[in-house]
């Protein structure tokens, strides 16, 4: 029996051609193979989806998610690995919190899209869709996790984030190698894939956006910071710091953290740089944050940061015990930490 691939069309510039007049506009996903016929060679099946409301990704939010997640979910039994055609803009955050949803994810979840629309003549949009079918539909080789595919590269999906909105290689996953490469064959790396789970699929939805980023730079104002943290509903805030975590070490800044700790606002802490990761105490910059419980990402993304903790924070809402902890850990290979442990 043929392997079955269910596309998923959320918006975006993939989906979009151009009409009569030059304008674009999005196509109808159920003549996908007019506009990429090349599909008609492939082994596999394809059905096609897409979100009741298309947007641009630049309108993507936790409910959206939800939607994506909801189909997956109720497709799950009926197809080999799922293709979702997204915008750039955002797709690094919705790959990572997806990932987060997904808990005993045993298929591929591919993440697409382009920085042409597929009604261009020189558009990218025509070989990474045709690409991330192959990986999604690759039995022998069947990716556990929620990924994202662009210009050859298959990325963990938590690992990513855009560079670029001009290239044709927009995104990048700095802190983790590319789980497969396409080229005039494809190159799978399994040593670098997920455990595959025994455990039947969970899918999780909630989410609490409740959050802020704060982002620092030299001269930042207590009052800039002071009003970020007093947020009405705050629940958590996403700090990033230069270099290796590191932070002002005047008292003001320091009181205003810890104030927010003390009011139990979970407080995490990533790099501003797109490579390495924070480590606490490694300067003097940095003891203070971890002194007063400002919790160390490690190597997180910044897009895997803000929806790890919305998730948490959603998931585990009178836990903030657990949440905390759980920020520590590498939940689906957001982290590069010794162990993997799965909740």
């Amino acid at each position: 029996m043929n392997n079955k691939v269910l596309i998923v069309y959320t918006g975006g510039t993939i989906g979009m051609v151009q009409d009569e007049n030059g304008s674009l506009r999005p196509f109808a996903m159920n003549h996908i193979y007019d506009l990429v016929p090349e599909l008609h060679r492939c082994s596999y099946q394809i059905d096609t989806c897409q979100l009741d409301h298309i947007i641009d990704s630049s309108n993507m939010t936790p409910s959206f998610w939800g939607d994506i997640a909801e189909i997956i979910e109720r497709e799950y039994n009926h197809y080999d690995g799922f293709v979702i055609l997204h915008g750039t803009d955002t797709m690094a955050y919705t790959a990572s919190a997806l990932s987060f949803m997904f808990k005993n994810l045993a298929k591929p979840v591919i993440l697409t899209g382009s920085q042409l629309p597929m009604g261009v003549l020189r558009t990218d949009g025509r070989e990474n869709i045709i690409c991330a079918l192959e990986l999604a539909s690759a039995r022998q080789m069947a990716i556990p996790e929620v990924c994202l595919f662009f210009e050859s590269h298959l990325y963990r999906g938590n690992r990513s984030t855009k560079v670029s909105a001009e290239n044709f290689d927009a995104f990048c996953s700095f802190n983790y190698p590319s789980l497969a490469k396409a080229g005039i064959n494809i190159s799978f790396k399994p040593h670098l894939f997920l455990p595959t789970p025994d455990g039947p699929l969970e899918v999780r939805k909630r989410f609490d956006s409740h959050i802020a980023v704060l982002k620092l730079f030299p001269g930042i104002s207590p009052e800039v910071v002071r009003a970020v943290l007093h947020a009405e509903g705050l629940h958590g805030v996403v700090i990033e710091t230069f270099g290796s975590g590191n932070a002002p070490t005047e008292r003001w800044f320091i009181d205003a953290i810890h104030d927010a700790i003390q009011r139990n606002i979970i407080v995490l802490n990533v790099t501003q740089c797109k490579a390495g990761a924070v480590k606490m105490r490694q300067y003097e910059a940095s003891c203070d944050m971890d002194r007063i419980g400002v919790i160390g990402g490690g190597d997180i993304t910044l897009e895997a940061a803000v929806t790890k903790l919305m998730y948490l924070l959603g998931t585990y809402p009178d836990d903030l015990d657990h949440v905390r902890r759980s920020l520590s850990l590498s939940l689906r290979g957001e982290m590069t930490i010794p162990d993997h442990c799965c909740h």
